[in-house]
């Protein structure tokens, strides 16, 4: 009954139209529909400075990066394959452009630029990051566990560290590896001077709190919600216990922070529940 509610909840507040600027980027199978946020500026300084220099590969990245932070994904996607035009052996435009295509769900197209990417870099970390997760969305665990430890030493700060520890660690959980999961932990315990939705999802894997203490009373950030709910999720499944999981996934869905990994794959996660 619970994630009934959450998911009329969602889908009441996920249709209202597009306010002026926003376009439509997301449309979830349920029937939600995700749009992207109105420009602050950083989008049109970004094409002012590209127009005066159409050719210029840095600023079409720039300018992708721009309008992904105000998730207009799809618009990312056709200035990244712009600056790919130009530039087809740029590694960073490949994992960019299947960043974005994660986001709004284009799963194959994702991994076959990830993919490309890995091929003009071997090390390109974002690459590698970011096939973890369509690789553990997709129900390949064993996959993303490769994936994510392979990227780890690439990892290009504290913040990305933890996130690659955690992503392994669900991997090799749901993967079967339970003593490859613990060694991990064990491997990788040194406090990382950083405290993000990963820290806190590895201290509820490391029993110092408890699946009810995740999720911090008052956090409003979208994404925030949905990572630490899918968290939780992931743990009681493994744990056996799908009704909760099935609840913490409705959270996650209900959160509104759809760009989230935890989002996407709490999606995936209530698909196979069914």
């Amino acid at each position: 009954m619970l994630f009934r509610q959450i998911r009329v909840l969602t889908l009441f507040t996920a249709v209202a139209a597009p306010a002026v600027g926003q376009t439509v980027q997301y449309r979830a199978p349920g029937g939600g529909v995700y749009v992207s946020q109105a420009d602050t500026g950083a989008v049109a300084r970004a094409e002012a400075a590209l127009a005066a220099d159409p050719d210029n590969v840095e600023l079409i990245l720039a300018l992708g990066l721009a309008q992904s932070g105000i998730r207009r994904y799809r618009e990312a996607i056709a200035t990244f394959s712009r600056g790919i035009e130009l530039a087809p052996d740029n590694a960073v435009l490949y994992r960019w452009r299947g960043h974005r295509y994660l986001s709004v769900r284009e799963f194959d197209r994702a991994r076959d630029d990830l993919e490309r990417g890995l091929q003009l870099d071997p090390d390109c970390y974002g690459c590698l990051y970011h096939l973890g997760i369509v690789t553990f969305v997709a129900g390949d665990f064993a996959g993303a566990a490769a994936a994510f430890q392979r990227g780890l030493p690439l990892a290009p700060n504290a913040g990305e560290t933890a996130g690659s520890i955690d992503w392994t660690w669900m991997s090799l959980m749901r993967a079967g590896r339970a003593a490859d999961a613990k060694a991990w932990l064990e491997g990788n315990a040194d406090s990382l001077p950083v405290e993000n939705a990963y820290t806190r999802r590895l201290r509820l894997y490391r029993g110092e709190i408890g699946p009810g203490e995740v999720l911090p009373p008052g956090e409003t950030d979208d994404v925030n919600v949905a990572t630490l709910s899918y968290g939780v999720g992931n743990w009681y499944v493994i744990r056996g216990d799908t009704a909760r999981a099935r609840e913490w996934f409705g959270r996650a869905v209900a959160s509104g922070g759809w760009p989230a990994f935890g989002f996407i794959a709490a999606e995936a996660e209530l698909g196979r529940l069914r």
